[in-house]
């Protein structure tokens, strides 16, 4: 009897976690419903896709030049035993020939990854801005798992650089469309720059504690922990992905606007200075990151640990600046261009003050001030070319975002290779004061965006219900046809004439239209 009662108590304990866990379930399935909570959900995902990417392009730094060194000297050692085995001369002149022919190596697979990104970018904009901003996301997470797998079990230099290069191919998807679905589903101002400013600060997370996070798995663990561990987030990410989004299922693209050309965003005047503003300002961080270390060993002697805590302690102000500027454009957002502008010039000082640094703690100040610097730029510009997009063409932002991360894979494919150059025919100190003219020299060149503020855009499609179905035309074009009916054509200063925007609806329907070779809209 006992055993019964027993039983019976375990079958009832069972079915009440059971009700339990389907009531949790039933509100989990509710709150993914709710578009409030739904956006938390994708604004999460799309944070940890583009920490993992950071990640990924930065923990490699110690990991790589050692490996490779490693790699190059049992190679070098048996070819010399066999070539020559009683012989020990010129090998001075072939150790130098190694080094030489190591930087150039680990040059190419750090910038491998940018070029790559570079390259497929506009493609992928225009793929993105086609099919939405889910299955692109998919995507690139599948492609950085699979590289990540290819980092962690490679054994050579070549499966490295083609781990490298899937990389910046899963960039290109993951990275432009995660930041394009976050201005898609952030419409309000205010709330898109708090959005983007947290995504901004996921990035900054992943770029500076990748080195020491790779650097301590690989000294105490080996070289395929690290990897492992990031791929194995990265499966997590993708999962929550197919869980939360659903990319595969209840596709309506065909009723969503078609996005403007990428190369006719790349030829408006606002969206390239600012498109400039995000290449300029990066480049300090994207020259330092391959030639300080040489440079702080050469000058200031300093120890493996401080070389691989460089950037650390730069992770807080970049976070303080996103902050602020967060704060800053909620309050005053027609000043959007002059905290960028103020950016620029803090990137150019601090540029500047780097090469008069005696210690590592004299070096830290320079430093957290080029990504204070960099955070300004970044928090005030990247939501003005999502406004930009809405004032002056369609809001579809796949194109957009792949420019600006055109603009990100400019500065870093160029700083591996070009940097190096540079400090070997110039100086360090000479690399360092052109970067920081250059930045101030560009900060005026933002005043052309003093008064992009005052464009307001119109109604998307998604904020109207429209009294018949779109048959695939734009419906922002739809409301303006309706509103060009009404007598005064304002509805309360929501609509601008082509003056005020330079942009004319009915003209970019009508070229899009005749562009297309699908069926006329009527």
């Amino acid at each position: 009897m006992d055993g019964e009662g027993g039983s019976s108590g375990l079958a009832k304990s069972a079915a009440v976690k059971l009700s339990e866990m389907g009531e949790r379930t039933k509100q989990l399935g509710t709150a993914m419903r709710d578009p409030h909570q739904q956006r938390r959900i994708i604004l999460v995902i799309v944070c940890v896709a583009l920490l993992l990417d950071n990640m990924l392009y930065m923990v490699i730094v110690p990991i790589i030049p050692d490996y490779l060194a490693d790699l190059e000297s049992e190679q070098s050692e048996h070819v010399h035993v066999v070539m020559h085995p009683n012989s020990s001369a010129n090998s001075t002149s072939q150790d130098k020939s190694n080094k030489d022919n190591l930087d150039v190596q680990i040059g190419v697979l750090f910038a491998s990854k940018a070029i790559l990104q570079l390259l497929v970018n506009p493609l992928t904009g225009t793929f993105i801005d086609r099919v939405g901003y889910d299955i692109p996301l998919l995507i690139g997470l599948t492609v950085m798992f699979v590289s990540t797998c290819i980092f962690a079990f490679g054994e050579n230099y070549a499966t490295l650089f083609v781990a490298r290069s899937l990389q910046g191919l899963g960039s290109a998807f993951a990275d432009t469309s995660g930041i394009a679905m976050i201005a898609d589903k952030y419409t309000v101002e205010a709330e898109r720059s708090t959005a983007l400013g947290i995504a901004l600060a996921f990035i900054s997370f992943g770029s500076l504690v990748a080195p020491p996070f790779g650097g301590v798995l690989y000294e105490f663990a080996g070289k395929r922990v690290p990897f492992i561990v990031l791929a194995c987030i990265c499966l997590a990410d993708g999962l929550m992905l197919l869980t939360v989004i659903k990319p595969f299922s209840n596709r309506t693209r065909e009723n969503m606007p078609v996005g403007t050309p990428i190369y006719r965003l790349m030829i408006d005047p606002y969206i390239a200075v600012v498109a400039g503003a995000l290449t300029v300002c990066n480049i300090p961080l994207a020259f330092l990151e391959p030639t300080i270390a040489n440079w702080m060993e050469t000058t200031m002697h300093s120890s493996q640990w401080e070389m691989g805590l460089t950037w650390l302690p730069a992770f807080f102000p970049h976070v303080l600046g996103v902050y602020i500027t967060v704060k800053l454009a909620a309050q005053h957002p027609n000043l959007q261009w002059f905290y960028g502008a103020v950016g620029l010039v803090i990137i150019g000082a601090s540029s500047c003050t780097v090469p008069a640094c005696k210690t590592f703690g004299q070096l830290i100040a320079p430093l957290c001030g080029i990504c204070f610097g960099i955070a300004l730029v970044d928090t005030a510009l990247l939501p003005t070319l999502a406004f930009l997009v809405d004032v002056r063409h369609v809001s579809v932002y796949g194109s957009v975002y792949a420019i600006a991360d055109i603009s990100y894979s400019v500065a870093y494919a160029m700083g591996p290779i070009v940097a190096g150059q540079i400090v070997h025919s110039m100086g360090f100190v000479q690399l360092n004061l052109g970067m920081g003219l250059v930045n101030v020299l560009y900060a005026p060149a933002l005043l052309l965006l003093r008064n992009v503020c005052q464009m307001k855009p119109s109604y998307s499609e998604r904020d109207n219900l429209l009294e018949e179905a779109p048959q695939g035309l734009y419906d922002t074009i739809k409301m303006e046809e309706r509103r060009a009916k009404k007598k005064g054509y304002s509805s309360a200063g929501n609509c601008l004439s082509v003056d005020e925007n330079g942009f004319d609806p009915f003209k970019a329907q009508r070229s899009l239209s005749e562009e297309s070779s699908g069926p006329e809209y009527t």
